[in-house]
């Protein structure tokens, strides 16, 4: 049983040994009782061995500081080993099995991206004679088609961003007029226009011509306009939210209330299932599409009360779907942070002077506000820290509007002091990557299996 026990317990380490120890010659089957000379330093081994006996043979010899510069040569010499035998050989020299450089490759750090120019001027500056020095309007509008749209009193002018070129849309007379809001609708080719005698109106911006009139929505000014699609949200001084889907005649669809106020502030959240609403009575509201009712006013799914000023200002996250930023007025100067969905307040920072509009950079987080006294300026923020990046100058009254091109690079502000500038605070537009080539080998548009 002794020998069938050492046999199975031989042959159980054999695959063990040939996995991890591969010998090369017979010179390394070494017994570990027998010393291994080739391993050992012959001349060490006499010094250790004849070394006390001088010692007891020569006692006088000895003193303290001799043996500390005994101590001191052993110690720069590796003398200070106790072992005189060696049992086997020596370890091999570890085998690198990635090259010396991979893991520097690996970990070294991406080069850092360059810090972005933000000039500190316009590049450009319109004359905007006549522009209403109103925080509660919304007169300018920056569309798909890249045209500017902007309410000068009772006329609508169109800039052309492309050629540079201006043209007159409509002037409304003094019963309908002055005009209180512009909206492009997603096309760019169409938008709707709020008057101060409740109406809104909807153009064909490229055939210069009326489409119809949405009537029966408010009792008095409409300041703000929002679209959704084909549906057009409307707020009006009144403090209702109306809903109108401008495809069919009963255009009226939902209606919501709880703004005691001017409503001034509409913006829909990139899914379109979520609009915020901002008031002249401090109010912020959020409203779910999904829960909306045509039957009856629909109740809000957050009520927002933290603001001490009027809520104008609104801008939805590009890259975080939940999150908006809402700014007060001159009483509050606070921009807020929100979680939609919970209705939590994430942060609130004091800016010093009223807000009166905000843009999000849309490949950036970046968040630009434009302020009225005592500066009159625009300030670009990097979020979520909040710290100021540059404050863009030049206006001499409240930037009271602003408007981001299509491509998301360009901003567009109007004052009370009757100019309209252009910043190019969000950079210069990305290079489109070339498409990929299509496949040329056979049956590429056949589904594999692998």
């Amino acid at each position: 049983m002794d020998a069938g026990s050492m046999n199975s317990s031989s042959n159980s380490r054999g695959p063990l040994q040939e996995q991890f120890i591969q010998r090369k010659s017979s010179r390394e089957n070494l017994d570990r009782f027998i010393p291994n000379r080739s391993a050992m330093d012959m001349g060490y081994a006499q010094s250790m061995l004849t070394e006390s006996r001088k010692g007891k043979e020569n006692p006088a010899i000895s003193s303290p500081s001799r043996e500390a510069y005994q101590r001191k040569l052993a110690e720069a010499l590796n003398m200070n080993r106790t072992r005189i035998l060696a049992f086997k050989n020596k370890p091999p020299a570890p085998v690198d099995l990635y090259p010396k450089d991979f893991f520097s490759t690996q970990t070294q750090d991406k080069p850092a991206k360059p810090r972005r120019h933000i000039p500190q001027t316009s590049e450009r500056t319109l004359d905007a004679p006549d522009l209403v020095d109103d925080y509660y309007l919304n007169l300018l509008d920056w569309g798909s088609a890249n045209v500017l749209a902007i309410a000068l009193a009772n006329t609508v002018y169109l800039w052309d961003a492309s050629t540079g070129s201006t043209s007159e849309l409509e002037t409304f007379d003094d019963e309908t007029g002055p005009v209180t809001s512009v909206s492009w609708a997603p096309d760019g080719r169409h938008i709707a226009i709020g008057l101060n005698n409740s109406e809104v109106q909807l153009w064909d911006s490229t055939a210069t011509k009326q489409l119809r009139t949405l009537r029966g929505c408010h009792s008095s000014r409409v300041g703000s306009l929002a679209w959704n699609n084909n549906i057009l949200t409307t707020g009006g001084m009144d403090g209702c939210i109306v809903n109108n889907d401008v495809r069919v005649r009963s255009h009226i669809v939902e209606t919501y209330r709880g703004h005691e106020q001017e409503v001034c502030g509409l913006k829909w959240s990139a899914s379109g299932q979520q609009l915020a609403s901002g008031g002249n009575d401090n109010l912020l509201h959020i409203w779910d599409r999904s829960v909306a009712s045509s039957q009856s006013s629909t109740q809000w799914l957050h009520r927002l009360e933290d603001h001490t000023a009027a809520v104008k200002a609104l801008a939805w996250c590009p890259f975080q779907s939940n999150l908006l930023a809402s700014g007060g007025g001159g009483g509050d100067r606070c921009i807020k942070f929100w979680n939609t969905h919970t209705g939590a307040c994430l942060n609130s920072v004091d800016t010093g002077s009223q807000v009166c509009s905000l843009l999000w950079n849309k490949n950036e987080r970046e968040l630009l506000s434009s302020h009225g006294f005592t500066q009159n300026q625009l300030t670009l923020w990097k979020y979520p820290s909040m710290v100021k990046m540059a404050e863009l100058t030049g206006h001499t009254s409240r930037v009271l509007y602003m408007a981001q091109s299509p491509d998301g690079c360009t901003v567009a502000s109007a004052a009370g002091d009757e100019t309209l500038r252009f910043w190019n605070v969000f950079g210069v537009p990305e290079v489109a990557k070339p498409a990929p080539k299509a496949h040329t080998e056979p049956f590429a548009h056949m589904n594999r299996i692998r």
